[in-house]
Protein backbone atom coordinates (compact mmCIF):
# COMPACT_ATOMS: atom_id res chain seq x y z
CA UNK A 1 0.00 0.00 0.00
CA UNK A 2 2.98 2.32 0.61
CA UNK A 3 4.56 1.57 -1.96
CA UNK A 4 1.82 2.36 -4.39
CA UNK A 5 1.17 5.87 -2.88
CA UNK A 6 4.55 6.53 -3.30
CA UNK A 7 4.36 5.60 -6.71
CA UNK A 8 1.13 7.90 -7.22
CA UNK A 9 2.90 10.92 -5.13
CA UNK A 10 5.65 10.71 -7.21
CA UNK A 11 3.31 10.68 -10.39
CA UNK A 12 1.40 13.97 -9.03
CA UNK A 13 4.50 15.33 -8.40
CA UNK A 14 5.61 14.86 -11.66
CA UNK A 15 2.70 16.31 -13.05
CA UNK A 16 2.41 19.19 -11.43
CA UNK A 17 5.94 20.24 -12.63
CA UNK A 18 5.33 19.35 -16.32
CA UNK A 19 2.43 21.70 -16.14
CA UNK A 20 4.21 24.15 -13.76
CA UNK A 21 6.97 24.16 -16.90
CA UNK A 22 4.58 24.62 -19.45
CA UNK A 23 3.26 27.61 -17.72
CA UNK A 24 5.97 29.64 -16.82
CA UNK A 25 8.36 29.10 -19.81
CA UNK A 26 7.45 31.64 -22.45
CA UNK A 27 7.50 30.33 -26.07
CA UNK A 28 10.55 31.96 -27.88
CA UNK A 29 9.54 35.73 -29.45
CA UNK A 30 9.14 35.15 -33.02
CA UNK A 31 10.51 37.15 -36.14
CA UNK A 32 9.00 40.51 -37.18
CA UNK A 33 9.32 41.94 -40.30
CA UNK A 34 8.90 46.00 -40.42
CA UNK A 35 7.49 47.69 -43.73
CA UNK A 36 6.63 51.17 -45.13
CA UNK A 37 3.32 52.27 -45.24
CA UNK A 38 3.89 55.80 -46.02
CA UNK A 39 5.43 58.37 -45.14
CA UNK A 40 6.59 58.48 -41.10
CA UNK A 41 3.93 55.49 -41.16
CA UNK A 42 5.61 51.66 -40.76
CA UNK A 43 3.81 48.77 -39.91
CA UNK A 44 5.38 45.86 -37.83
CA UNK A 45 3.80 42.47 -38.61
CA UNK A 46 4.07 38.80 -37.26
CA UNK A 47 3.37 37.11 -34.20
CA UNK A 48 0.20 38.43 -33.02
CA UNK A 49 -1.74 42.28 -33.96
CA UNK A 50 0.23 44.13 -36.45
CA UNK A 51 1.46 47.43 -34.96
CA UNK A 52 1.23 50.83 -36.51
CA UNK A 53 4.75 53.01 -35.64
CA UNK A 54 4.27 56.55 -36.44
CA UNK A 55 7.74 58.66 -35.97
CA UNK A 56 7.78 62.57 -35.63
CA UNK A 57 10.73 64.79 -34.99
CA UNK A 58 9.91 64.28 -31.23
CA UNK A 59 8.19 61.29 -30.43
CA UNK A 60 6.46 57.74 -31.36
CA UNK A 61 3.11 56.21 -31.43
CA UNK A 62 2.15 53.11 -31.52
CA UNK A 63 -1.13 51.87 -32.27
CA UNK A 64 -0.93 48.06 -30.46
CA UNK A 65 1.76 46.18 -28.58
CA UNK A 66 1.56 42.12 -30.28
CA UNK A 67 2.43 39.95 -27.19
CA UNK A 68 4.73 40.45 -24.00
CA UNK A 69 7.44 38.69 -25.51
CA UNK A 70 7.66 40.77 -28.70
CA UNK A 71 8.41 43.91 -26.52
CA UNK A 72 12.45 44.00 -27.19
CA UNK A 73 11.98 43.10 -30.92
CA UNK A 74 9.10 45.90 -31.47
CA UNK A 75 11.82 48.23 -30.12
CA UNK A 76 14.26 46.88 -32.33
CA UNK A 77 12.19 47.72 -35.39
CA UNK A 78 11.38 51.73 -33.68
CA UNK A 79 14.84 52.06 -33.23
CA UNK A 80 15.06 51.22 -36.88
CA UNK A 81 13.45 54.16 -38.05
CA UNK A 82 13.71 56.58 -35.26
CA UNK A 83 15.72 57.08 -32.25
CA UNK A 84 12.78 58.66 -30.32
CA UNK A 85 10.94 57.38 -27.54
CA UNK A 86 7.99 55.50 -27.59
CA UNK A 87 5.60 58.16 -25.80
CA UNK A 88 2.05 56.77 -26.91
CA UNK A 89 0.17 53.87 -27.84
CA UNK A 90 -3.22 53.39 -29.06
CA UNK A 91 -4.64 49.65 -28.04
CA UNK A 92 -7.42 48.88 -30.86
CA UNK A 93 -9.14 46.39 -28.13
CA UNK A 94 -8.15 43.97 -25.46
CA UNK A 95 -7.05 41.25 -26.78
CA UNK A 96 -3.69 39.79 -25.62
CA UNK A 97 -2.18 39.58 -28.98
CA UNK A 98 -2.78 43.92 -28.98
CA UNK A 99 -2.30 44.43 -25.64
CA UNK A 100 0.51 41.99 -24.87
CA UNK A 101 3.26 44.72 -24.47
CA UNK A 102 1.13 47.38 -22.60
CA UNK A 103 2.88 46.65 -18.82
CA UNK A 104 6.29 46.92 -20.34
CA UNK A 105 5.55 50.24 -22.09
CA UNK A 106 3.12 51.60 -19.36
CA UNK A 107 6.33 52.96 -17.97
CA UNK A 108 7.53 55.58 -20.21
CA UNK A 109 4.32 55.76 -22.48
CA UNK A 110 0.73 56.59 -22.38
CA UNK A 111 -1.68 54.28 -23.41
CA UNK A 112 -4.99 54.61 -24.70
CA UNK A 113 -8.49 52.98 -24.74
CA UNK A 114 -11.83 52.51 -25.47
CA UNK A 115 -13.59 52.17 -21.65
CA UNK A 116 -14.45 48.81 -22.45
CA UNK A 117 -11.34 47.61 -23.92
CA UNK A 118 -9.72 48.91 -20.66
CA UNK A 119 -12.79 47.11 -19.06
CA UNK A 120 -12.19 43.99 -20.28
CA UNK A 121 -8.54 44.31 -19.47
CA UNK A 122 -9.21 44.50 -15.86
CA UNK A 123 -12.16 41.54 -15.80
CA UNK A 124 -9.68 39.29 -17.73
CA UNK A 125 -6.99 40.47 -14.95
CA UNK A 126 -4.43 40.91 -18.11
CA UNK A 127 -1.28 43.13 -17.44
CA UNK A 128 -1.59 46.81 -18.42
CA UNK A 129 -4.79 48.40 -18.26
CA UNK A 130 -4.13 51.85 -19.87
CA UNK A 131 -4.80 55.19 -17.87
CA UNK A 132 -6.42 57.21 -20.17
CA UNK A 133 -9.82 56.23 -22.45
CA UNK A 134 -12.24 57.65 -24.31
CA UNK A 135 -15.92 57.15 -25.20
CA UNK A 136 -16.43 58.27 -28.58
CA UNK A 137 -13.11 59.85 -29.76
CA UNK A 138 -9.94 60.56 -28.41
CA UNK A 139 -6.84 62.39 -30.94
CA UNK A 140 -3.05 62.32 -29.78
CA UNK A 141 -1.31 65.70 -31.66
CA UNK A 142 2.27 65.19 -32.95
CA UNK A 143 3.08 68.27 -33.47
CA UNK A 144 0.60 69.09 -36.36
CA UNK A 145 0.13 65.34 -37.15
CA UNK A 146 -3.05 64.04 -35.55
CA UNK A 147 -4.26 60.43 -34.84
CA UNK A 148 -7.49 59.95 -34.11
CA UNK A 149 -8.96 56.95 -32.24
CA UNK A 150 -12.88 56.30 -32.65
CA UNK A 151 -15.33 54.25 -31.06
CA UNK A 152 -18.21 53.39 -33.92
CA UNK A 153 -20.20 50.53 -32.10
CA UNK A 154 -19.62 47.08 -31.12
CA UNK A 155 -17.92 44.51 -33.91
CA UNK A 156 -15.08 41.73 -32.81
CA UNK A 157 -15.79 43.01 -29.22
CA UNK A 158 -17.75 45.71 -27.24
CA UNK A 159 -14.56 47.97 -27.35
CA UNK A 160 -12.64 48.09 -30.50
CA UNK A 161 -11.36 51.55 -31.73
CA UNK A 162 -10.82 52.84 -35.28
CA UNK A 163 -7.48 54.60 -35.58
CA UNK A 164 -7.29 57.04 -38.45
CA UNK A 165 -4.39 59.26 -39.46
CA UNK A 166 -6.37 61.98 -41.42
CA UNK A 167 -3.65 63.65 -43.30
CA UNK A 168 -1.93 60.11 -44.60
CA UNK A 169 -5.97 58.31 -45.55
CA UNK A 170 -4.64 55.29 -43.66
CA UNK A 171 -6.83 53.78 -41.34
CA UNK A 172 -5.71 50.72 -38.12
CA UNK A 173 -8.75 48.60 -38.32
CA UNK A 174 -7.25 46.17 -35.00
CA UNK A 175 -9.55 43.57 -35.68
CA UNK A 176 -12.71 44.60 -37.02
CA UNK A 177 -10.69 43.83 -40.34
CA UNK A 178 -8.84 40.59 -39.70
CA UNK A 179 -8.22 39.69 -43.27
CA UNK A 180 -9.36 35.94 -42.80
CA UNK A 181 -12.65 34.33 -40.91
CA UNK A 182 -14.51 36.63 -38.19
CA UNK A 183 -14.00 36.08 -34.88
CA UNK A 184 -16.54 37.10 -32.52
CA UNK A 185 -15.92 37.61 -29.16
CA UNK A 186 -19.17 37.14 -27.63
CA UNK A 187 -17.48 36.96 -24.13
CA UNK A 188 -15.84 40.42 -24.74
CA UNK A 189 -19.37 41.83 -26.25
CA UNK A 190 -19.10 41.50 -29.81
CA UNK A 191 -21.72 41.34 -32.39
CA UNK A 192 -22.22 39.92 -35.82
CA UNK A 193 -25.26 42.09 -36.20
CA UNK A 194 -23.52 45.29 -35.40
CA UNK A 195 -20.73 44.50 -36.64
CA UNK A 196 -21.56 45.76 -40.19
CA UNK A 197 -22.79 48.70 -38.68
CA UNK A 198 -19.33 49.71 -37.38
CA UNK A 199 -17.44 49.21 -40.29
CA UNK A 200 -19.77 51.43 -42.82
CA UNK A 201 -19.18 53.93 -40.35
CA UNK A 202 -15.68 53.82 -40.87
CA UNK A 203 -16.19 53.98 -44.35
CA UNK A 204 -17.60 57.00 -43.84
CA UNK A 205 -13.59 58.49 -43.42
CA UNK A 206 -11.48 59.62 -46.10
CA UNK A 207 -8.56 57.17 -46.38
CA UNK A 208 -7.64 54.83 -49.06
CA UNK A 209 -4.84 52.61 -47.15
CA UNK A 210 -5.85 49.65 -44.25
CA UNK A 211 -3.80 48.26 -41.54
CA UNK A 212 -5.56 45.19 -40.29
CA UNK A 213 -5.80 43.84 -37.12
CA UNK A 214 -3.74 40.38 -38.85
CA UNK A 215 -3.20 39.92 -42.65
CA UNK A 216 -0.99 42.20 -44.91
CA UNK A 217 -1.50 45.93 -45.47
CA UNK A 218 -5.07 46.20 -47.80
CA UNK A 219 -6.72 49.23 -49.79
CA UNK A 220 -10.56 50.56 -49.04
CA UNK A 221 -11.82 48.33 -51.68
CA UNK A 222 -10.45 45.55 -49.39
CA UNK A 223 -12.20 47.12 -46.46
CA UNK A 224 -15.35 46.73 -48.47
CA UNK A 225 -15.43 43.77 -49.95
CA UNK A 226 -14.30 41.89 -46.35
CA UNK A 227 -17.83 43.68 -44.64
CA UNK A 228 -20.17 42.11 -47.73
CA UNK A 229 -18.70 38.76 -47.02
CA UNK A 230 -19.89 38.82 -43.38
CA UNK A 231 -23.05 40.36 -44.01
CA UNK A 232 -23.42 37.18 -46.68
CA UNK A 233 -22.17 35.22 -44.03
CA UNK A 234 -24.22 36.37 -41.37
CA UNK A 235 -27.66 35.78 -44.13
CA UNK A 236 -26.23 32.43 -44.68
CA UNK A 237 -26.58 31.70 -40.84
CA UNK A 238 -29.42 33.22 -40.36
CA UNK A 239 -30.92 31.28 -43.48
CA UNK A 240 -29.67 27.74 -41.79
CA UNK A 241 -31.76 28.94 -38.69
CA UNK A 242 -35.12 29.95 -40.51
CA UNK A 243 -34.93 26.21 -41.41
CA UNK A 244 -34.58 24.72 -38.95
CA UNK A 245 -31.17 23.73 -38.33
CA UNK A 246 -29.94 23.38 -34.82
CA UNK A 247 -27.22 25.12 -33.68
CA UNK A 248 -24.78 22.32 -34.42
CA UNK A 249 -26.32 21.26 -37.91
CA UNK A 250 -25.83 25.11 -38.59
CA UNK A 251 -22.62 25.33 -37.71
CA UNK A 252 -21.30 21.83 -39.68
CA UNK A 253 -23.65 23.61 -43.07
CA UNK A 254 -22.40 27.26 -42.96
CA UNK A 255 -19.80 27.60 -46.25
CA UNK A 256 -17.78 29.94 -45.82
CA UNK A 257 -15.01 29.41 -48.63
CA UNK A 258 -16.07 30.85 -51.21
CA UNK A 259 -15.70 33.85 -49.44
CA UNK A 260 -12.06 33.26 -49.68
CA UNK A 261 -12.13 32.39 -45.76
CA UNK A 262 -11.06 29.11 -44.01
CA UNK A 263 -12.71 28.00 -40.56
CA UNK A 264 -10.38 28.53 -37.70
CA UNK A 265 -10.59 27.25 -33.60
CA UNK A 266 -11.59 31.03 -33.31
CA UNK A 267 -14.10 31.42 -35.94
CA UNK A 268 -15.70 27.96 -35.00
CA UNK A 269 -16.23 29.17 -31.18
CA UNK A 270 -18.30 32.15 -32.65
CA UNK A 271 -20.57 29.85 -34.35
CA UNK A 272 -23.02 28.91 -31.08
CA UNK A 273 -22.74 33.34 -30.33
CA UNK A 274 -23.93 34.16 -34.23
CA UNK A 275 -27.06 31.26 -33.92
CA UNK A 276 -27.73 32.98 -30.71
CA UNK A 277 -27.62 36.42 -31.55
CA UNK A 278 -29.53 35.98 -34.70
CA UNK A 279 -32.16 34.31 -32.84
CA UNK A 280 -32.86 37.05 -31.07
Amino acid sequence: MQKTLAIRSAAVLACTAGLWLAYTQQPPAAALTLEKVKDDLYNISGDGGNVAVLVSPDAVLLVDDKYERDFANIMEKVKSVSDKPVKYILNTHHHGDHTGGNAQFLASAEIVSHKNARANIVTNKQPGAPRITFTDEASVYLGAREVRAHYFGRGHTNGDAAIFFPDLKVVHTGDLFPSGAPFVDYAGGGSVVEWTQTIDRIMAWDFDTVIPGHGPVAQRADLLKWRNNLETMRTRMSDLKKQGKSKEEAGKALKIDDLGWKPSPLFDRSLGGMYDELSK
